[in-house]
């Protein structure tokens, strides 16, 4: 009796444990037939996520806005962004973009830094800087040519306009002179004269011989001041002085000295010194 008690024992032992296995191996079939539509979902998408770029759909949306929405919807960063996506189309171009206008300030200023300093910045390098130099040769040959069409006295805004986008930002000082005919209209735009930070050399009889050359009837000064600060100095007053008795000695008139910074342009003219 003793041992068929024992028998019965272990068998009921021996259907107890496999009733939990059997219980065990069927909540795990149930959470297997849970889980795998998301797995083969996961599958079926991995693959194409792999080859595409995180900031594919970053340019993507950018593009999109840009089209439907115009330059005017777009941050500074992101017009930037928008260029730089052709110079560099394999990687993501936003931290470039915010870096170049930290570094130089505002976008007139990128395009016009010099190509060493472009160059210096992060992930730019010699191609991204040959790029936006391009880009600035590009808008300033566009606003030289509204400035050619028409007389530059009449059109006195697209001067001004032309001459701080030349300008304003570039780190040394220069003095150029634009030649006109006798109706005002452009005949050369010349740099006479490119200097340091604070000083260009201006040579009176110079202007005065190049006018003769050109046949020039008047002539507008320009020169910048990297400072920032548009105000004219004293030596500017002085030389603009020489300058109008050389040209005059000649026939030529001094229609204005303008002096251009990144805060604006002066007009000797409009300040009575002229």
């Amino acid at each position: 009796m003793a041992g068929r008690s024992s028998d019965k024992a272990h068998s009921g032992k021996a259907s107890a444990d496999k009733a939990v296995q059997d219980a065990s191996h069927f909540l795990f079939e149930l959470d297997a037939a849970h889980e795998a539509p998301d797995i083969v979902s996961r599958l079926r998408k991995s693959p194409g996520d792999a080859l595409k770029p995180h900031y594919h759909d970053h340019r993507a949306r950018l593009r999109k806005r840009f089209d439907e929405a115009g330059a005017g919807a777009l941050s500074d960063y992101e017009l930037l962004e928008l260029l730089l996506f052709r110079t560099i189309p394999r990687r993501d171009t936003k931290p470039l973009a915010k870096a170049l206008l930290t570094r130089f300030g505002d976008l007139p200023a990128v395009l016009a830094a010099p190509v060493q300093r472009i160059a210096e910045v992060e992930g730019a390098g010699p191609v991204v800087a040959q790029d936006l130099k391009i880009v600035q040769a590009l808008l300033e040959r566009a606003s030289k040519a509204h400035v050619r069409q028409r007389t530059v006295i009449g059109s006195w805004s697209a001067l001004l306009n032309y001459c701080r986008m030349s300008m304003a930002h570039a780190p040394r000082e220069q003095f150029r002179v634009l030649f006109l005919d006798v109706k005002n209209q452009l005949i050369a735009d010349e740099v006479l004269n490119e200097g340091t930070v604070d000083h260009a050399p201006v040579y009176p009889r110079e202007i005065a011989r190049r006018a003769l050359e050109l046949s020039a009837a008047n002539v507008i000064l320009v020169h910048n001041h990297p400072s920032g600060d548009p105000k004219p100095s004293a030596a500017d007053i002085a030389v603009t002085r020489e300058i109008v008795a050389a040209a005059g000695a000649i026939g030529v008139k001094v229609h204005d000295h303008l002096v251009v910074g990144k805060n604006g342009v002066e007009s000797f003219r409009s300040l009575g010194l002229l």
